[in-house]
């Protein structure tokens, strides 16, 4: 039996509408975590409020520490800072990450952290993008967009494309992969449905947050509560960075299904977290409207746990499809042979 349930191709959506068959269980140690996670996390993400400035940047030392703590080795990793400007002005603040033995070439991945659009930043996520440049043999570029409650809406989305455009400068759409983790995920469908833009050769998001109401997440803890956090907690901190702005304006709801055909799409979420009920309607979405993605939901998974190998054993193989993804969507010869190490 699979390690998660996938559903793929120009059938998928008639496959997600059907009543899921039990899939295998996660590993003794990853549902560990979840159970020392819920007695943790979720009741300190419950008291910490997030629109006081102390909340926030407890919250954001935590993450940090997490992410640092569970996360995949560094060694070897070159990282190159960016700050430029586009011949119109707009600025453009990140940085180039390679894994050991990774060097440039005429393909990369643009990687779109996430964290609710107000807790994360490249740094955070300097491990797992690190993991995947080693992964695939390939550059990746973290765009480092302004956070909320500082910056709000369309801030992030504005600086994600002024990274696209600076990509673009040398590097051809269809010679760029794109990445991304929870509200990162959001900012990636923005992108792509955005008229002018020309697609990449392909998509990976990982715990993609799709409902900015949280209605999903909601039902979905009526079936089982997310180890890590509350909804109702992840909409305060969402509601940072939308405060001025209804979540129904056309570039929050995100019209999948009224919008144009996505390009490749993988899309993987743990089977624990709430945000799974997103993952599904997202990958539904991109079917019927013509595109083709897999989703593949990982058993008993927390919230982005490809980003914590040594703390899930699950992380490992998730990243291997990820890298298969991406090399098959790029047409790369091979996955990069240093792509079992993550410690």
């Amino acid at each position: 039996m699979p390690a998660w349930t996938a559903l793929t191709g120009t059938d998928a959506s008639e496959l997600i509408s059907r009543r899921f068959a039990r899939p295998g269980r996660g590993s003794i140690r990853s549902r560990g975590a979840a159970g020392i996670s819920s007695v943790t996390l979720r009741q300190i993400s419950a008291v910490l409020p997030p629109e006081r400035a102390w909340g926030l940047w407890a919250s954001r030392q935590i993450v940090a520490h997490v992410m640092d703590a569970f996360g995949p080795s560094l060694s070897g990793t070159h990282v190159e800072h960016v700050d430029a400007t586009l011949a119109d002005g707009r600025r453009v603040v990140g940085e180039w990450v390679r894994g050991a033995g990774v060097g440039t070439g005429d393909a990369a991945i643009y990687f779109m952290h996430g964290s609710g659009y107000a807790l994360c930043s490249p740094r955070t996520h300097r491990r797992l993008v690190a993991w995947l440049s080693r992964l695939t043999g390939l550059p990746v570029f973290s765009i480092d967009y302004r956070l909320a409650p500082k910056y709000r809406f369309p801030t992030a989305a504005d600086d994600v494309r002024a990274g696209w455009d600076w990509l673009n400068q040398n590097l051809a759409p269809e010679r760029i992969f794109i990445a991304g983790d929870s509200a990162g995920g959001h900012l990636a469908v923005d992108l792509l449905l955005q008229p002018d833009v020309s697609h990449p050769a392909g998509v990976a998001l990982l715990s993609p947050l799709v409902d900015l109401t949280f209605g999903l997440s909601r039902a979905r803890e009526q079936l089982r509560r997310d180890p890590a956090i509350r909804a109702a907690d992840a909409a305060k901190l969402i509601g940072l960075y939308c405060a001025e702005t209804d979540v129904t304006h056309p570039r929050l709801t995100l019209d999948v299904t009224g919008g144009r055909r996505l390009p490749p799409m993988l899309i993987q979420a743990g089977g624990g977290e709430m945000l799974v009920a997103d993952a599904r309607r997202l990958a539904k979405d991109v079917t019927a409207a013509g595109g083709d993605c897999e989703l593949q939901v990982w058993p008993d998974q927390v919230h982005v746990f490809q980003a914590l190998p040594r703390l899930t054993p699950e992380a490992k193989p998730a990243m291997r499809h990820v890298a298969a993804f991406v090399a098959k969507s790029l047409r790369l010869k091979a996955i990069h042979p240093v792509s079992e190490n993550a410690s």
